[in-house]
């Protein structure tokens, strides 16, 4: 009879199992982890966002608002679990249009709590529906930055959806899809108050479309740079080349590697200095080629008839029948934007059914530089 004890040969194969069950297991879940480059191009994204989301929260709280660069880490869904409070207010928002996808933010209790009062201008306010969709619409400000800033580096028209938002126990937290989450942590502090944090969760399979993206995004700028018949290389050709062998490569590859001439040495680079053109408001005619490759892009152009600032509290009173005045005087030139950029003004006529705008005026190109600065 055994005496419970186990044998070399027992312990040894017991080993042998657990080493291919680990490299199985590694091999099957790490091909869908983030690499440390796709790590890296997506806090360098977030990173980029984070001024213009404290500064929405600054608008909407009156207060100075810091938030810092995130920090990102891959964790299971009990693992985030186990970390948060008991209580948390869980506001989910989807990408649209050119990137389909969902991410949500998480924030305890007592932020919340802190954010809608500052909102609506009231202390302690209970979190009702009210106050939490005050929450929804910081949060709603924040995420447009990174969306924002997505937008703009993948040159994609990206939108966020109507936030949809709760305040649940930890369990009922609602999770990206699959089984390890991004998480990311933003230090939150606001004036006056203790600090926090504000998470974000994406999943991984979206975090890596974004990252593939991004790469993909600056390899076709870089391409288009180039353009389609790229410089020769500078620098010498090989010295010394076999015979036969550039005439293989020419029968292999249809021309020489690189556009290079193997065994000849290469003409020293014409370089000349960069003359830039005056700013004026008509192109010079050896740019019209350049920019035709440009004429097929859409831009989003809106007219603006004028702009107000309200706080949360007139906001959610608005209804059927309120009048809600502009900053415009009646028969005032209507603003025209191109992509949020002014550009010109003009009045508003009626053609057919349908409203329209006569340009009147064209805002001068210092003008347009001043808008940007």
């Amino acid at each position: 009879m055994s005496d419970g004890s186990l044998s070399q040969d027992e312990i040894d194969a017991l080993l042998q199992e657990t080493d291919n069950l680990e490299i199985e297991t590694g091999a099957a879940g790490g091909a869908d982890l983030l690499g440390d480059q796709e790590k890296k191009q997506i806090l360098d994204l977030m990173e980029a966002s984070v001024a213009n989301q404290a500064s929405n929260l600054s608008i909407l709280t009156r207060k100075n608002v810091s938030l810092e660069k995130p920090t990102l880490e891959l964790a299971s869904r009990e693992a985030i679990i186990q970390s948060l409070p008991e209580q948390v207010v869980d506001v989910k928002i989807g990408f649209t249009d050119d990137l389909k996808g969902e991410h949500s933010y998480i924030l305890d209790v007592d932020t919340a709590r802190t954010l809608a009062g500052l909102m609506m201008g009231q202390a302690g306010v209970e979190l009702d529906d009210a106050a939490l969709s005050a929450v929804a619409e910081a949060v709603s400000q924040v995420s447009g930055s990174v969306t924002t800033e997505i937008s703009n580096q993948l040159a994609k028209t990206i939108k966020n959806s109507p936030p949809e938002y709760q305040m649940v126990p930890r369990a009922k937290v609602r999770f990206p899809q699959g089984d390890m989450i991004v998480r990311l942590h933003y230090p939150l502090m606001i004036e006056g108050e203790a600090p926090s944090t504000l998470i974000e969760l994406y999943s991984v399979t979206l975090m890596k479309e974004i990252a593939g993206l991004l790469g993909g995004g600056k390899a076709a700028v870089q391409a288009a740079a180039l353009g389609a018949n790229p410089a020769p290389l500078a620098g010498p050709a090989p010295a010394a080349v076999m015979p036969g062998m550039q005439a293989g490569l020419r029968q292999t590859f249809g021309q020489p590697i690189g556009g290079l001439s193997f065994g000849t040495p290469q003409a020293p680079p014409n370089v000349q200095p960069v003359q830039f053109a005056n700013l004026q408001t008509s192109a010079p005619a050896g740019e019209q080629g350049n920019i035709s490759l440009l004429m097929d892009v859409y831009m989003e152009m809106t007219v603006e008839l004028g702009r107000t600032r309200k706080t949360i509290r007139e906001i959610l009173g608005i209804g059927e029948g309120t009048i809600i005045e502009l900053d415009k005087l009646a028969g005032e030139p209507v603003d025209i934007l191109v992509n949020h950029k002014l550009i010109a003004k003009g009045e508003v006529v009626v053609i057919d059914e349908n409203f329209g705008v006569r340009v009147t005026e064209i805002v001068s190109p210092m003008e347009r530089m001043s808008e940007l600065t």
